[in-house]
């Protein structure tokens, strides 16, 4: 059955109107052209279920979240986001008012005001403009570090099995070079025994991984490990006025080291569910945490990353997080994960090749069922600044799908100025905090200092040993030595010599001279 704007208006109406505190992100659409008084929102309780904003590229996503993040501010909702290209940083000063901005907020019946927003830039291991964060190896992990490096299956269960040792072994794995330090020692002669008794690491994999290491610290990923470790708790601030704190994190040259600043962000809201306490469903959220560039995460993930993260969207809501995913596609996030995403803001997708309409046709199939003959064809229609929208209501159900036209940002769109950026990181009490390296004994220096003593005492025994040859052949080239002369002189002297010299003397003499008696 053909709907008429009518009847589309009638249907999806009753789905948005909610008792509690709603995001406001803009007005129905009835076609291309024409524009309903129907409010899409969001209920602020419900934004805990997570979500998903997807789109192709320069179809407006960025300033879709930069429009739930003013709004989330306002109600004093804390909010973390990644700023892939640097637009967000705008968040922190007020619109530039014209024509467009004007048209657009009267076109959905919002008063628009030129507004400014409390702001926190961080940088991955102060790489660009911000506070630096970052994460000791062993708060990090094996199984994060091996998403990064690329290792397959047995490299990352022996990655595993040599945290394992560091930390049996009492060496703390707080940076690259400490984790490179372990490696390098258990293929070394003197860490053979060690290498053997770990039982499922071979030598070779363990040549891997140490290779990839390497590679990775010439990225310059050394940066991004070691101490003191970014508390993920300073993300939950208010300002004394009662507005979110909104938290940037930039990442410079994101094409260079793509998977380090994924699984960064996956890292962030692992340690946000290990140590928020549990509080159950509230009427409003302690942070809403937005993942942008999601595909970066999932894309060659092995299972059990993909069940970790899984696992992580699912009970985090109880701590009173949200997370919302930024993607291209829907098709970019599993199944798994998307399954658990209650808000949908799906902007305009293209149909240009089979492997695009095949994407738009399981796009489709995961919206409910709408008021529109052909929601594909509505999905690919979309202009800039526009989205198809479903929610989840107070009741836990889906809303209906909604063509919407999205308001207008009241904050800067576009960068802010970097000398204002620069002003605000200095000025913040965390600044102090993350802004020097503290560079204690860790793995690295505790297996230098072992290696020293082994080399001195090595030393010593060889020093002993060639002393010792050295006494030997000395002792080889002295002569034999002769009989006591004093021995001989008592003999000489005794009496019994001095007749038998005598004796002996006549007896000569008379042999020589033919004398003697006959």
């Amino acid at each position: 059955m053909t709907r008429t704007p009518e009847t589309i208006a009638e249907a999806v109406a009753p789905g948005y109107e909610f008792e509690g505190t709603a995001l406001e992100l803009g007005g129905l659409m009835l076609d291309a052209t024409q524009l309903s008084d129907v409010r899409i929102r969001i209920p602020l309780g419900m934004l805990n279920r997570h979500g998903l904003v997807a789109g192709a590229t320069g179809t407006g996503k960025t300033k879709t979240l930069q429009l739930l993040a003013e709004q989330l501010s306002t109600h004093g909702v804390p909010v973390f986001a990644a700023d892939i290209k640097g637009d967000l940083s705008g968040l922190s000063a007020a619109g530039e008012p014209g024509e467009k901005i004007s048209s657009r907020a009267a076109s959905v019946g919002q008063e628009w005001t030129a507004t400014g927003f409390p702001v926190e830039y961080y940088a991955l291991g102060g790489q660009g403009t911000g506070i630096p964060l970052r994460v000791s190896m062993t708060s990090f992990g094996p199984m994060l570090l091996s998403k990064v490096l690329g290792l397959n299956d047995t490299q990352e269960s022996s990655l595993g099995l040599i945290f394992h040792y560091a930390d049996k072994a009492g060496l703390p794995l707080l940076d690259l070079a400490d984790l490179r330090a372990v490696v390098g020692f258990l293929t070394s002669d003197e860490g053979r025994a060690d290498l053997k008794s770990l039982g499922g690491l071979s030598s070779a994999t363990a040549g891997v991984i140490l290779r990839e290491l390497i590679a990775f610290e010439d990225q310059g990923a050394d940066a991004f490990f070691g101490e003191p470790e970014f508390e993920s708790k300073d993300l939950l601030q208010t300002t004394a006025d009662g507005k979110g704190l909104i938290s940037l994190v930039e990442l410079p040259n994101l094409q260079d080291r793509p998977a380090i600043f994924s699984t960064f962000l996956m890292w962030l809201l692992a340690d946000l569910f290990h140590d928020l306490p549990e509080i159950g469903d509230v009427d409003r959220p302690k942070l809403v945490f937005f993942f942008d560039e999601a595909h970066l995460l999932f894309k060659d993930a092995s299972d059990a990353f993909l069940d970790q993260i899984a696992q992580t969207v699912r009970l985090i809501r109880s701590k009173g997080v949200g997370v919302f995913f930024v993607t291209q596609s829907p098709t970019d996030v599993p199944d798994d994960v998307l399954a658990q995403l209650g808000s949908r803001v799906q902007h305009q997708l293209r149909a240009h090749t089979p492997n695009d309409a095949k994407a738009l046709r399981q796009t489709v199939d995961t919206y409910p069922k709408s008021a529109y003959d052909d929601l594909g064809e509505v999905i690919t229609s979309l202009g800039i600044g526009e989205a198809v929208v479903t929610v989840m209501n107070e009741r836990g159900a889906p809303t209906p799908v909604a063509w919407t036209r999205l308001r207008a940002p009241e904050s800067l769109m576009g960068p802010a100025d970097p000398v204002e950026m620069q002003r605000t990181v200095e000025a913040s009490p965390r600044f102090a905090t993350y802004s020097q390296v503290v560079d204690r004994d860790s793995a690295h220096e505790k297996l230098a200092a072992r290696l020293e003593d082994g080399a001195r005492k090595a030393a010593e025994d060889a020093e002993a040993k060639e002393r010792a040859r050295d006494v030997k052949v000395e002792r080889s080239r002295k002569p034999a030595p002769k009989a006591d002369d004093s021995i001989v002189m008592d003999v000489v002297k005794s009496g019994a010599f001095k007749d038998f010299m005598r004796t002996a003397a006549r007896e000569i003499a008379r042999g020589m001279f033919k004398s003697g008696r006959r």
